[in-house]
């Protein structure tokens, strides 16, 4: 008869430890989501002069105008 009710006891403690771990991974999950960043965040430009920043450069008006003429003839 104690056999019964042992294997139903180590039958709720796998239970629960699958239930545990599943947990856990769901919160490693994400965690690793807000914390890995976007794209975007990880994109990096390279300006005129040749230096690296995080913004897209802006080009000169200059520059624009320039291409423009070119352009048209």
């Amino acid at each position: 008869m104690g056999r019964k009710n042992f294997n139903a006891f180590l039958k709720n403690q796998k239970a629960e430890k699958k239930k545990k771990k599943k947990l856990e991974k769901q919160k490693k999950k994400e965690t690793r989501e807000h914390t890995s960043g976007l794209l975007d965040n990880m994109i990096a430009y390279v300006d005129e002069d040749g230096n690296i920043v995080d913004e897209l450069p802006r080009e000169s008006a200059d520059k624009q105008k320039e291409d423009r003429s070119n352009l048209e003839e």
